[in-house]
């Protein structure tokens, strides 16, 4: 092992030190996801047979007109990283140039990033488009995601359990201040069919 290790380059090795970690991250993580525990963002406290969102702090990009990406996830960093340093690593080793092995890593990293996102949206929309019936939110506490603007002068973002799944829906209020993003909110309404009317708790 000491041996192989040895016979790398220093780039290689620096591409290994960023992928191997990053693997095992990762792979620790799709496990946790499939047997189905969530770490609670507040607490740090593990749940099971929850479907919670263990990504942390995320930031959406729209995309050309679609709906909000959360590219930048916990989990898309560390695929990022992933595929990052396997890549490097494999070019490095092939004895391609590090000015071209950078980039070419960089992008491939994205790529994944934003195959991510898509998958995650995907899974998103089905689990949100079942036989969930909004009206069962009514008086159910919740989590601002995307800021929701004052006196419904446009629609935020929050995460609630609904029928025992935790789902994003978009979110107005009738409150004269904004509702930030992280703070606590409770439904209290409905307006239209999907767009639920929350206020701070």
């Amino acid at each position: 092992m000491f041996a192989w290790w040895d016979s790398l380059s220093l780039v290689s090795q620096i591409f290994a030190c960023v992928a191997i970690p990053a693997t095992v991250v990762l792979l620790v993580q799709t496990v946790l996801m499939l047997v189905g525990i969530g770490l609670e963002a507040d607490g740090g406290d593990i749940s099971v047979g929850e479907s919670i969102d263990a990504d942390g702090p995320e930031f959406d990009v729209d995309l050309d007109g679609m709906d909000a990406l959360r590219i930048f996830s916990i989990r898309g960093i560390i695929a990022f990283l992933v595929v990052f340093g396997w890549v490097g690593f494999v070019m490095d080793r092939a004895g391609i140039m590090l000015l071209i092995t950078i980039p070419v890593a960089a992008v491939c990293g994205f790529l994944m990033m934003l195959v991510l996102a898509l998958l995650m949206r995907t899974v998103m929309r089905l689990r949100n488009d079942g036989n969930l019936d909004n009206r069962n939110a009514l008086g159910v506490s919740g989590r601002v995601y995307l800021t929701v603007p004052p006196a419904r002068t446009g629609e935020g973002k929050v995460n609630v359990l609904l029928q025992g799944t935790y789902v994003e829906r978009d979110a107005v209020t009738d409150e004269g201040e904004p509702i930030p993003t992280g703070c606590e909110i409770v439904v209290i309404g409905l307006s239209g069919q999907t767009t639920l009317v929350v206020k701070r708790k």
